[in-house]
C-alpha cells in the first residue's frame, strides 16, 4: 500500500467524526423515491455495527437531539427517525424518542429555549478518525501487508498487452525512486483518484466531483452537554452539526463545489456561514473569535452525469475496471462504508485474477488497539502508570491498549512522560512511538494525525511544534538547522489558519 501523502492526511482526518447511515440522505431517499440511496443508508448502518465493534477504543455510539419549535416539525422528525430505526433494523443503538422542553434543556442547556417545544432523540456513532485510518494500516501490517506513506506513484509500466506490470514510485522524503511489480494494481486515492486513472490510461474520462468541507473547533464549555446537536434546517437545506469531540465542540459541515480558486483552508466566509446556521439554535451565540482549530477537507464524490449542486451527489462508490490498463478504481463513498467499499473493490480483484471471491472475514476482524481494551481500560492505565486522568483518556482513546506499548517506552526515557504542552493531553512518549512504530515524518504528521493536538487547538500546537521538531530530530539523526527549519515551516502553516480567521498569533 502507497500513500503519496501521510496516512489520512487528507479527506480522511477532515469528516465530521460520524459514524453513520445519513439521516438527510434517507430523507432525499424518502422525498424522491431513490432506491439506490435508500439501499446506501441501510449498508451504512449495517457497517456501522462493524466500526463500532472493531474498533471500540476510537468509535462509540452517541445521542443527538433534534431541537423543533413547532409541533408539525416534531411529529415529521420523530416519523423520520422511527424510519431510520427501522432501516437500520437489528443494528439499531437506541430507539429514538421524543423529548419534551425540560427534558431537552436539562440534556442540552445550552439550546435556545424561546419557542423549543421539545427536541427528537436518536443515535449514531461518533469516531477518531485519523487515528482509526492509523489503525486500518496497523492491521493491516500485522496481516501481512506492508505500507509506505510519502510515497508517490509517478507512473506505471505497461506489459506487451497494455496491462500494467509495474509502478513507478517516487519516495517523496529521501528522493529516492523504485519499481514495483505487481498482477494487479488498485488505485484507493479520493480526490486524487483521476490523476492517477490518467496515469495509468490517459484515455479516461474524469469520474470525480469533489467538494469542499470545513468544520470549525471551540471549547467544550461553549457548549455543556454530552449529546450531539442536529441542525435540520439551513438557509440552503444542508444539516449542520455540533458535536463534542475529545474536550472540543466539533461545528461542521460545509458542502461547497470546487473551483480552480479553491483553497484548502477554512475561511472566513465559510466560518460565518456554520455560525450563522447554528447560532439561531444557541442559548448563547457563538463567536468566530471563539474558534481554537478547524480542518478543511474535499469529498471524493463521483459524478455520473454533469451536476452542478455538490451538496445532492450521492455519497455512494463504485468500483470501475478500466479493461485497457487493468487498473481496478474505488471511486466515491464515505468513511462509514469504507469496509464494504474495500470488500467490494477486493471481489473484484480476485474475479479479475481468476478465482470467485470468498467470504470476508473483516465484519467482526478486531483492529490494533481493540484486543484487551475494555470500558475500564482509561482507568487502569490511570492507575498501574500513576498518570493524570485526562493523559490516561487521551492515550487510551487514541492508542487503545497500544498505549502499554508507549508507557513502555518511560523505561528507556522517564522525562518522555512529560506533556508536550501544559494545555493537552498528549505526552513525549507517544511522539517517540509514532515516530518509531507509526512512520511519523514530520511534526504535523505528530501533532495533526497521530496525537490530536493540532484540532485541539491551533495556538497550543504552535507551543508543541519545538517538542516536536526536538524529538523528530533525535529519533532520525536531524541537525539542529533542520529541525528548526521544520518548526518554523509548521509554525508558518498554523499561523496562515489563525491569520485566515482574524484570530492572531497569540
Amino acid at each position: 500500500m502507497l500513500d503519496a501523502g501521510d496516512f489520512a492526511s487528507a479527506a480522511s482526518s477532515a469528516s465530521t467524526k460520524l459514524v453513520h447511515g445519513g439521516v438527510r440522505y434517507l430523507e432525499q431517499a424518502v422525498k424522491s423515491l431513490n432506491l439506490e440511496e435508500y439501499r446506501m443508508v441501510k449498508s451504512a448502518l449495517r457497517e456501522r455495527q462493524y466500526m463500532l465493534r472493531n474498533a471500540p477504543h476510537l468509535a462509540h455510539p452517541t445521542h443527538f437531539l433534534v431541537p423543533v419549535y413547532s409541533w408539525s416539525k416534531a411529529v415529521y422528525y420523530l416519523i423520520g427517525m422511527k424510519m431510520y430505526d427501522a432501516v437500520a433494523g437489528k443494528s439499531n443503538l437506541f430507539p429514538s424518542s421524543f423529548l419534551s422542553r425540560e427534558e431537552a434543556l436539562r440534556r442540552m442547556p445550552g439550546l435556545n429555549a424561546k419557542g423549543l417545544r421539545g427536541a427528537v432523540a436518536y443515535s449514531d456513532g461518533q469516531f477518531d478518525d485519523a487515528r482509526y485510518d492509523l489503525a486500518l494500516v496497523d492491521t493491516f501490517v500485522e496481516a501481512g501487508g506492508t505500507a509506505l506513506n510519502y510515497a508517490r506513484v509517478a507512473g506505471f509500466t505497461h506489459d506487451a498487452d497494455g496491462k500494467l506490470s509495474a509502478a513507478n514510485v517516487r519516495e517523496v522524503v529521501s528522493g529516492e525512486e523504485f519499481v514495483v511489480s505487481a498482477r494487479k494494481f488498485v488505485n484507493a486515492t479520493g480526490t486524487g483518484a483521476d490523476k492517477v486513472r490518467a496515469l495509468a490510461n490517459p484515455e479516461l474520462a474524469s469520474r470525480m466531483h469533489p467538494s469542499k468541507g470545513v468544520h470549525l473547533l471551540f471549547p467544550a464549555d461553549t457548549f455543556p452537554g454530552k449529546d450531539a446537536l442536529l441542525v435540520p434546517h439551513t438557509e440552503d437545506g444542508r444539516v449542520i452539526f455540533a458535536v463534542p469531540w475529545q474536550e472540543r465542540l466539533l461545528v461542521g459541515t460545509t458542502d461547497d463545489e470546487v473551483t480552480p480558486a479553491t483553497r484548502m483552508v477554512v475561511e472566513k466566509d465559510e466560518a460565518d456561514y456554520l455560525l450563522r446556521q447554528l447560532n439561531p439554535y444557541l442559548k448563547t451565540p457563538l463567536r468566530r473569535e471563539q474558534t481554537v482549530s478547524g480542518l478543511a477537507g474535499l469529498r471524493p464524490l463521483v459524478a455520473a452525469q454533469v451536476q452542478t449542486e455538490t451538496s445532492k451527489l450521492i455519497r455512494d462508490h463504485e468500483v470501475e475496471l478500466d479493461s485497457s490498463s487493468g487498473l481496478i478504481s474505488i471511486l466515491g463513498g464515505k468513511w462509514t462504508t469504507h469496509r464494504l467499499m474495500a470488500q467490494d473493490t477486493i471481489d473484484a480483484v480476485q474475479r479479475e485474477m481468476g478465482s470467485e471471491p470468498g467470504a470476508s472475514l473483516t465484519r467482526q476482524w478486531p483492529l490494533s488497539g481493540a484486543k484487551g481494551f475494555d470500558a475500564n481500560f482509561s482507568t487502569k492505565l490511570e492507575k498501574e502508570y500513576a498518570l493524570p486522568a485526562d493523559v490516561a483518556r487521551h492515550l487510551s482513546g487514541k492508542f487503545g491498549s497500544r498505549a502499554l506499548k508507549i508507557m513502555e517506552l518511560l523505561r528507556e526515557n522517564v522525562e518522555w512522560k512529560m506533556r508536550v504542552d501544559t494545555a493537552v493531553p498528549a505526552i513525549q512518549a507517544e511522539l517517540v512511538y509514532s515516530i518509531r512504530f507509526e512512520m511519523a515524518e514530520t511534526i504535523e504528521d505528530l501533532l495533526a494525525r497521530r496525537t490530536g493536538v493540532q484540532m485541539y487547538g491551533w495556538k497550543e500546537a504552535l507551543a508543541a511544534a519545538p517538542v516536536a521538531g526536538e524529538l523528530l530530530a533525535r529519533e532520525k539523526g536531524w541537525d539542529s538547522a533542520k529541525a528548526a527549519g521544520a518548526v518554523a515551516e509548521y509554525a508558518a502553516k498554523i499561523r496562515g489558519f489563525l491569520n485566515e480567521l482574524e484570530l492572531g498569533e497569540g
